[in-house]
């Protein structure tokens, strides 16, 4: 295993191998690592590897780039990595360095090269190739460097030396690849959803009116590094009350009120991959009935949908069902008003409902993956195995939206699962994060 991968250097090698058969012949891919980001004065973010870059290596040092070269013979293809070179200064300041005979040992490139190298050794490898290959985004100033290099190769044209012709962003070649998760990465992802749904179960133990949510936001971080997931994969979402009607609350620093709900959208990250689980449920752990009714419409229609998920289904699909049902359930409790056929043909439940179903999951949260959206701006990709997704449906009623009976404004409720897709159907990962009201008042009566 490679540190911090908790995946086998074999399968890095896998992927870099697959990529290059399907690049272009005479071809060369230029992968750029993050770089480090400065948060104020001389301290730096928590470094975060670019993701592309991530999955085609192991390889966690910022500034680094991978070189994926590939003649007309296949076989003859190399993978050649530039980055920092050890130094013990900069070491005892910073933290130790993989260097350069380690990435070739470990990481099992065929060459690794220091940076300082990095403008005489790329001309070189660029110069009479047919086309480079680069993904996107990338850092801020990595596309210019590729120019200057053409721009170098270029002013060697009357000895015979030819620069590339073209220049071709490789990214959905590379978010395909990712879209299909291999056997090591599901592992993966099942032990983050775990670690996440503990998260989860804790924060439930430990509400209670009073407190901010800045408290249960530390449990959840606690709960995460503890079992290894030593940060979250996004900015967690503890929002109480009305402010679980703003989708994407992160201030967290609220209290807590009795008789209101707690939305709770967080999941931790273990070795780049991440987890998205939302939970809502009642601060003082007893749902009210208004509250009871709407979080019961909801999981109903989360139940619904992944009921529905296999091989060949689709989110445009699974709208459908899900849109139908909450749109018949919200006119049943009267909070849509009118004909339930042209309430249901209007799609009307998207007045509460107000966010897709879905997105991918995996390296980044909100994953890499082509959704083959059409004019109807209707997701049509079908699911097929390997794929990792969310089903999250919401009912959001504003404290302000006098529209409707008193006793719903305020609520705001959203449930998330991570379904994996299986040759046969799907598979739960998120297992043990209660979500049907006995439990989770069960769980909080403890």
């Amino acid at each position: 295993m490679l540190k911090n991968t908790l995946l086998p250097v074999a399968e890095f090698c896998q992927r870099r191998a697959h990529f290059i058969g399907q690049m272009p012949n005479n071809s060369i891919a230029l992968i750029a690592a993050g770089n480090e980001v400065t948060r104020s004065n001389d301290t730096e973010y928590p470094f975060c590897q670019n993701k592309q870059f991530y999955y085609l290596t192991g390889f966690n040092e910022p500034d680094a780039i991978l070189a994926l070269v590939k003649t007309d013979d296949s076989a003859a293809a190399r993978s050649i990595l530039f980055s920092r070179e050890k130094d013990q200064l900069q070491e005892v300041w910073h933290g130790r360095r993989i260097g350069q005979q380690r990435a070739v040992t470990e990481y099992k490139f065929d060459d690794c090269y220091s940076l300082a190298d990095i403008d005489q050794q790329l001309v070189a490898l660029l110069a009479n190739k047919s086309a480079v290959l680069i993904a996107q985004p990338t850092a801020n100033d990595f596309q210019q460097r590729v120019l200057n290099w053409l721009a170098e190769i270029r002013k060697s044209a009357r000895t015979g030396v030819k620069a590339p012709s073209s220049l071709i962003d490789c990214s959905d070649l590379l978010n395909e690849m990712r879209l299909h998760k291999s056997a090591a990465e599901l592992d993966i992802i099942r032990k983050v959803n775990i670690i996440s749904g503990a998260a989860h179960q804790r924060a439930m133990q430990q509400c209670q009116a009073g407190k901010f949510e800045y408290q249960i936001e530390a449990e959840l971080l606690h709960e995460f590094a503890i079992n290894g997931a030593r940060q979250a994969a996004y900015g967690s979402i503890v929002a109480g009350g009305d402010n679980a009607n703003i989708l994407h609350y992160t201030d967290n620093d609220d209290v807590l009120n009795d008789g209101e709900l707690l939305l709770i959208d967080a999941g931790g990250e273990l070795a780049g991959y991440a987890a998205d689980i939302t939970r809502t449920f009642p601060i003082n752990g007893k749902f009210s009935e208004p509250q009871a009714a709407i979080y019961q419409l909801v999981l109903d229609s989360q139940n619904l949908a992944i009921a529905a998920t296999m091989p060949g289904q689709t989110f445009a699909e699974l709208n459908c069902i899900v849109g139908e049902f909450l749109t018949r359930g919200l006119y049943e409790l009267g909070i849509l008003n009118g004909d339930l056929n042209e309430l249901v043909a209007q799609n009307a439940c998207k007045k509460y409902f107000i966010h897709g179903l879905g997105h991918w999951l995996g390296l980044d949260v909100h994953d890499v993956g082509d959704y083959q959206v059409n004019e109807s701006r209707q997701q049509m990709r079908a699911f097929a195995p390997g794929m990792v997704l969310t089903i999250e449906p919401g009912i959001y009623i504003a404290k302000s939206d006098t529209s409707v009976d008193e006793k719903w404004r305020g609520i705001g409720v959203r449930i998330e699962d991570n379904i994996l897709i299986t040759a046969n159907g799907y598979e739960n990962l998120t297992v043990n994060a209660p979500k049907t009201i006995n439990e989770i008042e069960a769980l909080m009566a403890r």
